[in-house]
């Protein structure tokens, strides 16, 4: 693990123009209400452990679905200003995923837009399997997709030189890596985990900066939203993110 690494300053998203930005109101108003939908299904029991809970807006959506909540996160300005916000029960532990000390194990482990920022992904993966997830708990596992249309018409517009190349406004907070299908697989297996599904959340042809712009208007209806999701099912490959639900190899 780097010890050069900066994670408040990761954080910062302050001084990048507005398509630039790091996170959107997109992120929070639309993905992550149909990450919640991807994932109900497969939850079990009350335990939640989510890994990265940056500043406690993804945690806000586990609060109806859990009464018992562990939040990982590097950055101690984010977690200052998550519990800020969120109940006194919810219990965060600021340190990285290599050296956190967890003296239990939790049915559901949450891992969004946040595996693509460790330097060694597999490592951390490996020790979710080992270390934290239970015999019968599902590691829920998001990251960026590369093959997202919107960044295949960057590439086509040359604001980007490929699909899996990590952007200026991505490497300034953090990013190692742009995930695809199958090297999230490869990572994920590479870790000794057995992958339950692979699928997508969310078709998306449109840039971060522009859905937000979009979302201000009466042009995008739920109904619409809704059909990218259901879209994005076809269409893995296609979406905004993808997602692995993961679990334990038998032995």
């Amino acid at each position: 693990m780097s010890t050069l690494r900066d994670y408040n300053k990761e954080l910062d998203d302050s001084t990048n123009a507005e398509s630039e930005k790091y996170v959107y109101s997109f992120d929070f108003d639309v993905m992550h209400p149909f990450m919640i939908k991807s994932f109900t299904p497969f939850f079990r029991g009350n335990n939640v452990l989510e890994l990265g809970s940056y500043k406690g807006n993804f945690t806000q959506r586990l609060l109806p679905l859990f009464s018992d909540i562990t939040c990982v996160e590097a950055s101690s300005e984010a977690i200052t200003e998550a519990s800020e916000q969120l109940p006194s029960h919810i219990h965060f532990i600021n340190s990285t995923f290599e050296l956190a000390q967890l003296d239990r194990k939790y049915d559901n482990i949450i891992l969004t837009h946040v595996l693509e920022h460790l330097d060694d992904p597999v490592a951390v993966l490996r020790r979710i399997q080992e270390e934290w997830l239970t015999e019968e708990g599902h590691l829920f596992l998001v990251t960026p997709n590369a093959m997202a249309p919107s960044r295949q018409i960057a590439v086509k517009m040359g604001l980007i030189s490929h699909n899996s190349a990590v952007t200026q406004a991505e490497d300034l907070h953090g990013h190692r890596i742009t995930y695809t299908l199958d090297t999230l697989e490869r990572d994920a297996r590479g870790a000794g985990l057995n992958v339950v599904l692979r699928t997508g959340i969310f078709f998306k042809a449109l840039a971060n900066f522009q859905w937000d712009r979009l979302l201000q208007t009466d042009i995008i209806s739920k109904e619409y939203l809704e059909g990218c999701y259901q879209l994005g099912q076809v269409y893995p490959e296609l979406c905004s993110s993808i997602f692995l639900l993961c679990n334990r190899m038998k032995k």
